[in-house]
């Protein structure tokens, strides 16, 4: 029994984790109906800002928060304006390309500047177990697993009690309608792609402390993150929340029993079976899926 309670906890752990990187490609595609494959390279420049301040200045990591989220605020919002804006008219298969071109371009320039070694960012305590009666996890995961909640939260009351937040439902529903209601569908992209960036930068500062920086360490995050993101429904945060814990317990529980070489089987697998019985995922509308659901 204790067994499972610590698997149990590992995995809500670290479905947190893959909840923090997710509920911003979330709100990005579910807006600007963009699949965005250097969400991934986003978390690692986040995290080698937080490996720079931290080493360089000696401060905590989570001091770097102040930093990481405007500036991938802004890495997001000029990525939409000089990237995805001028090939709005395009067919999408040129945005993806464009977007994979971005991934690949970052990946490179964090090679020619840090090279292909890993940069560790000083856990500052972050990796200190903590029990809770039998079950012990780490502070850095407790951190990450509450503020997953926090920025779920969040991002339902931007979308639901806020004038900019209904400005981006509205665009979500319905584009031209939105555009004749007087809204600047072109701001609301690129304050949505801004968001989901900065989404990204709050996840890399509680990650950097407990997960090793690289230039592909991005990779491995994304590929989870465009499983939760279908797995949850697209465009809806609630559903990539709930997506990301059943990911992580799944992950736990067959890392454990079938070990690391199979527990990615057990994970898309899970993946598969949802979408064969339930192709729009757990939460996600079925006639139209950039709905943004909080």
């Amino acid at each position: 029994m204790e067994t499972v309670l610590q698997i149990t906890a590992n995995g809500l752990m670290l479905g947190g984790l893959y909840a923090m990187i997710s509920v911003g490609l979330t709100l990005i595609f579910g807006i600007t109906r963009v699949i965005n494959f250097a969400h991934g390279e986003f978390l690692m420049v986040g995290m080698y800002i937080v490996y720079l301040i931290t080493t360089q200045l000696g401060v905590h990591p989570y001091a770097s928060l102040l930093l990481v989220v405007p500036a991938l605020f802004v890495m997001g919002a000029l990525t939409q304006k000089l990237v995805i804006e001028r090939l709005r008219n395009s067919d999408e298969h040129v945005q993806i390309f464009a977007t994979v071109g971005l991934s690949i371009a970052l990946i490179n320039l964090a090679l020619l500047i840090f090279g292909a070694d890993i940069a560790n960012t000083p856990s500052s305590g972050l990796r200190h177990s903590v029990g809770v009666g039998t079950v012990g996890v780490l502070t850095g995961q407790l951190v990450i697993f509450f503020s997953s909640i926090v920025l779920v939260v969040g991002l339902h009351l931007l979308l639901t009690r806020t004038r900019p937040g209904r400005a981006i439902r509205a665009t979500a529903q319905n584009r031209a309608a939105a555009r004749l209601m007087g809204i600047n569908v072109s701001r609301v992209y690129v304050l949505t792609f801004g968001l989901g960036a900065a989404c990204v930068g709050v996840a890399a500062t509680l990650v950097a402390p407990l997960y090793p920086a690289s230039p592909t360490i991005g990779t491995y995050f994304v590929l989870i993150a465009f499983v939760v993101v279908v797995m949850g429904g697209l465009g809806s945060i609630t559903g990539a929340f709930i997506a990301a814990l059943v990911i992580g317990l799944v992950d736990a529980f067959a890392g454990y029993y079938l070990g690391s070489d199979l527990k990615e089987v057990a994970v898309f697998g899970i993946f598969l079976l949802v979408l064969i019985f339930r192709p729009s995922g757990l939460f996600g509308a079925r006639r139209n899926l950039s709905h943004v659901s909080p």
